[in-house]
């Protein structure tokens, strides 16, 4: 018969054997769940696109992509991502894996974005450099790019771009210098022919030339028509030219 201490010796033995197996199979559970992936902000900054990697979570932008939690399932409600500096990279708030509403940040913790996407139709982005100062601004409708704002590193206006609500013609389009000087303005004149007027600056302020345009008949260009002004840098010496827009896009 097996003594008193064997016997506690035996017992202790099965309990320790246990245990070891219950530890080791809930490391080898532990390891099958994926870890949170972290980033270095060198592998999500885009130069000129800046963090453009949720883009594809969009789908008033034609994002056709969702996303998981480590569980597997589609992310709902409130998620973050981050650095692996444990800075904050990205919150946003989901529905069945597409986003809806987020901010990315640079690692500096100035806001890289924000995007409000409250149905598949619309959606507003408005993108910034590090710095702080605001670099876009874009209203998309049905997939497009309805209104368009860009600006300069240093705050001042780039580009602007206004389109008609289905995107078949633009309404208006300014241009600037990197001193904040104007260089381009083009605007409708007549809706209903689709005519426009269009001046054109050097980076003075002088007029360099105006005159009307049309939008080509297939409707992927505009193109002069009528009578065109042109001048030097000085605003002198003015050259009139005539350009007739039916004779250059018809076939």
């Amino acid at each position: 018969m097996m003594s008193r201490f064997n016997k506690i010796f035996y017992f202790l033995s099965i309990i320790f054997f246990c245990l070891q197996i219950a530890f080791g199979q809930t490391q080898r559970f532990a390891d099958q769940l994926p870890t949170v992936k972290r980033y270095l902000q060198k592998d999500v900054v885009d130069t000129v696109e800046g963090i453009k990697m949720y883009n594809r979570l969009i789908e008033a932008i034609g994002g056709d992509s969702v996303t998981y939690n480590k569980q597997g399932y589609n992310k709902q409600g409130w998620n973050e991502d981050y650095y692996v500096s444990g800075k904050l990279l990205h919150r946003g708030y989901y529905i069945d894996g597409r986003a809806i509403v987020f901010k990315n940040f640079f690692e500096n913790g100035q806001c890289e974005r924000t995007v409000v996407n409250p149905d598949p139709l619309h959606c507003n982005i408005e993108i910034f450099y590090e710095n702080g100062k605001q670099r876009r601004q874009v209203n998309y409708y049905n997939g497009l790019p309805q209104k368009l704002y860009e600006f300069y590193v240093n705050g001042l206006p780039k580009y602007t771009e206004e389109n008609e609500k289905e995107m078949k013609y633009l309404t208006i389009k300014k241009t600037w210098y990197d001193n904040g000087q104007i260089a381009e303005i083009m605007e409708i004149s007549d809706l209903k022919a689709k005519k426009y007027t269009q001046k054109l600056f050097y980076e003075n302020g002088q007029v360099k030339g105006e005159g009307p345009l049309v939008l080509s008949i297939d409707g992927k260009s505009y193109v002069k028509d009528g009578t065109w002004n042109f001048y030097d840098s000085n605003g002198k010496n003015k050259r009139s030219e005539k350009f007739n827009a039916a004779k250059l896009t018809s076939n």
